[in-house]
Parts: structure tokens; sequence; C-alpha cells
């Protein structure tokens, strides 16, 4: 049941509980916590937890970001990554429809300053500070639940039209939360939300394979002569290889289109996203570098790796970055 309306900061407000699991159901970390109460601080403080528990290649609230934001963006982070494990993974079987369902119920109640679960408790005090809007929230869960239906995707422009639902909202939000709301900057902040999920997607393509997911598009698997058995083979085949290394350049490109918004920003967010630009490059090198076979190995961001990332971050911002709060970032 919703309790009362938020109101007041980061460390205030009365005590919340959490909803309790279906009393048919063992509970599921996550989508039934502990029992309340709940206050906004408590419930920050959860946000950060799950943030610490799911291991990312890419930063996630790192030190460039200033303290005063952090546990908004942490938040921000817990609604959408835990909406994406309940589509994607198993220890949500059987409860996919109902979590999404239930968080859907969440967010709406959240909209007009309503909360119980901590994750929505500390983001409904999100949205009320920060003013952030609500379709890039309903965006995302629209197709987390196309997760669930959709496991193919015909041409390019059909898979844009799904990550202009899954990733451009993040970008939007992420502006909007800094405080960013010039109508042009969004432009390059689509381009580069894209060319993130693509590269996810690239990085993934064994393990989506075997779940049933085919985020390359069949047009493209056509041209290169290239069939889902071959992917599901996991063995680099001379085409798979050529398909990959079109998939990069075009994503290389997005990735190219959305670099000016790096140069719009003040350096309370353009840090963070230079880190978050330069790991989504990174892998795409290292997919290069592979030769395009991304079934041996994962390409992701290894320790080794960081200190490369560093360096081309002192390089791209010489005048700005805290090369300590860098070393610091991947202790």
């Amino acid at each position: 049941m919703i309790r009362q309306i938020l109101k007041g900061g980061y460390d205030e407000g009365g005590p919340r509980r959490a909803p309790l699991a279906p009393v048919d159901r063992p509970p599921i970390r996550w989508l039934d916590p502990p029992p309340g109460p709940w206050t906004v601080e408590r419930s920050y403080a959860y946000c950060e937890e799950f943030a610490r528990a799911h291991t990312e290649s890419y930063p996630v609230a790192s030190r460039f970001v200033p303290s005063g934001l952090r546990p908004h963006l942490v938040a921000l982070y817990a609604f959408a990554r835990s909406a994406d494990d309940f589509a994607d993974e198993p220890q949500y079987d059987g409860r996919r429809a109902e979590a999404l369902d239930r968080w859907e119920q969440a967010l709406a109640a959240a909209a007009h300053g309503e909360a119980d679960h901590p994750v929505f408790v500390a983001l409904c005090d999100t949205i009320e500070r920060r003013e952030l809007p609500i379709p890039p929230f309903e965006d995302m869960l629209s197709t987390f639940r196309m997760d669930m239906e959709v496991r193919r995707y015909a041409t390019f422009q059909a898979l844009r039209g799904y990550t202009a639902r899954s990733a451009d909202p993040v970008g939007r939000l992420l502006l909007a939360l800094f405080g960013y709301r010039a109508p042009e900057l969004t432009r390059f902040a689509d381009e580069m939300s894209t060319a993130l999920q693509l590269t996810n997607f690239w990085q993934d393509v064994a393990a989506d394979a075997a779940r049933g997911h085919f985020y390359i598009p069949a047009e493209d698997l056509h041209f290169f002569g290239v069939s889902e058995s071959d992917i599901k083979a996991l063995k680099p085949t001379a085409a798979i290889r050529d398909l990959l290394r079109f998939e990069v350049a075009r994503t290389r490109a997005l990735y190219d289109k959305g670099r000016p918004l790096l140069d719009k920003l003040g350096s309370d967010l353009r840090l963070e996203l230079t880190l978050i630009w330069l790991v989504g490059t990174t892998i795409l090198d290292k997919i290069e570098s592979a030769h395009f076979d991304v079934f041996a190995q994962r390409p992701a961001i290894r320790r080794r790796d960081q200190a490369i990332i560093m360096a081309r971050a002192a390089k791209e911002w010489a005048s700005h970055l805290d090369v300590s709060a860098l070393r610091a970032l991947w202790p």
C-alpha cells in the first residue's frame, strides 16, 4: 500500500515500510526489500548498496560527480538497472511480468510524490528535488517489457526505435539531473546514449544469443551472409568478423556525433561523461584488437585497461582533471 507523500530533503522524511512479497512467493533480493521503516536517507543508502552489488564496465556516480548529486544519480541507476534485471536475470524467471508491473505502479505513484519501496522512496525525492520529467522513466520500462517479447529486429531503424526508448532517456535524464535543459544538447546526448547501448550489444553477442536475443539487425545478418545458427555456434567466421567490423564502425560514428556534447557541459558533468565516452570507445578498441572475436572472451574493461583510460581522460581534459581523483577512481 502506498504510504505518505514525500517531502523535505535528502535526510528528511518519516519512516516508510517496504511492500511485502506475495504471500505464496519467497522474497527476491531488490524486488522484495527487507521490512522498513524506510526513511529517505536509508533509501538512498539502499540504492548505493545496489550499485555496489552490480559490477559495471562503466563507472556509476564516480568521484567526479558533485557529492550533492551522487545520491540522485545512484537512485536513477537503481531504478533502471533493477528493471533491466527483472527482464533478463534468471532469478526473476516466473516473476518478470509481476516485477515490471510493480515497477510501473510504483513509478506512477512516485510521479505523484508517493512511494514505499526504498528505490522509489529515493527516486521520488530525486524527481521532486531535481524536477525530472516522468516520460523518460516510462519509456525505459516499456523497453524492458519489450525484451520479454521482442527478440529480433529486422532493420537498424527498428533497433534505433528500441534504443530511442531504452538508451536515449538515460542521457536525457542525466542532463536534466545536472540542470542542463537546453534542447540542442539532446541530439548529442541521444547519439552518445545509443552508441553506449550498441557497444553493450556487441559485447554480449554470445550471451544474448544464448538467451535467444539477436540485436544485430536481420538485414545486416543477411547482407553479410550470417545466420542466427552461425552466431549460436560461437565461432568467429570471416563473415561474422566482417559483420562486427561494420557494426563497430557504425557505432564509432555515433560516438563521434555525440562527442560535441562534452565541449558544451560544465565540469560537473563533463568529466563524468568523458570517462564514460572513453570507456565505451575503449571497448570498441578491444573488439577490434580481438579481430572481432567476441566469443572467446567478452570484451570488457579490465584493470590493465584502466591506466590507459585514465591517461586518455587526462589528455582530454588536462586543465580540468584532478589526477589524484583519477588514480582513486578504480582502487
